[in-house]
């Protein structure tokens, strides 16, 4: 599986952002795709993560109600919509696939996306 994502770039505080993440290679059915976050000097976060199968989602706790996640199945492309950005959101955004545990367990990881959040 090969993950490309998008949608990175500057914002200021209380802006919006929608990242994308276009997999390819092979079928993307039985996975999920997530979406996780590593913050300067911080440890990698997960953000949330939506079912290929059934579309069932699942986010972390704190970004529940400012972030959505969704897919168009079509294209293969996952997205993820960002809300009401704080300057606390900046970090390198990365997309996976898994099909294991949607938010801890990924095997394929696409290349970061950089989110800047100005204050």
């Amino acid at each position: 599986v090969q993950l490309q994502a998008s949608g990175g770039g500057l914002v200021q505080a209380g802006g919006s952002l929608r990242l994308s993440c276009a997999a390819s290679g092979r079928t993307f059915y039985s996975y999920y795709m997530g979406w996780f976050r590593r913050a300067p000097e911080k440890e990698r976060e997960f953000v949330a993560a939506i079912s290929w199968r059934n579309g069932r989602t699942h986010y972390a706790d704190s970004l529940k109600g400012r972030f959505t996640i969704s897919a168009d199945y079509a294209k293969n492309t996952g997205y993820l919509q960002m809300n009401s950005l704080k300057p606390e959101d900046t970090a390198v955004y990365f997309c996976a696939a898994g099909s294991r545990e949607p938010t801890s367990a990924y095997d394929y990881w696409g290349q970061g996306t950089l989110v800047t959040v100005s204050s």
